[in-house]
């Protein structure tokens, strides 16, 4: 999973909880602005769910930075899908819509979401949707 962050300090607590729990992770700079914060491993459900509700805090925290600063526009989140042939990346979802999904759905849903997409435009289908794959 990657978490995407505009200021160091909520980025570093992230880090922090995620190595606390024994979680390694990778962080790099986005390509537009910001850091983006891979987490390496396997997570278990425990993990995953408070790892999730951290960020979700993060985010209503980061929130509340962009709007004293103006840099609303600046919100996004990576989702990671991988490709037909094996390779990885990254789909950028903007910021208002990543905070609705969010609000609804868990991490784990919004990964599966985008993914069905991904291999949708990979293989689109022709015809009736209601034909069996």
């Amino acid at each position: 999973m990657e978490y995407t962050f505009f200021d160091e300090g909520l980025r570093d607590r992230f880090i922090r909880m995620a190595t606390g729990m024994g979680i390694p992770s990778k962080v790099w700079d986005d390509k537009i602005e910001g850091s983006v914060v891979q987490l390496e491993g396997e997570l278990d459900e425990e993990q995953m769910l408070a790892l999730e509700a951290e960020y979700e805090n993060l985010l209503d925290e980061q929130m509340v930075l962009s709007e004293a600063d103006g840099s609303m526009e600046h919100q996004a989140m990576g989702v990671n899908v991988i490709f037909a042939d094996g390779h990885t990346g990254v789909v950028r979802l903007k910021g208002d819509v990543a905070r609705r999904l969010m609000e609804h759905f868990a991490a784990e849903e919004i990964h599966d979401l985008v993914q069905s997409i991904a291999d949708s435009i990979e293989h689109p289908i022709n015809g009736p949707l209601c034909k069996r794959a």
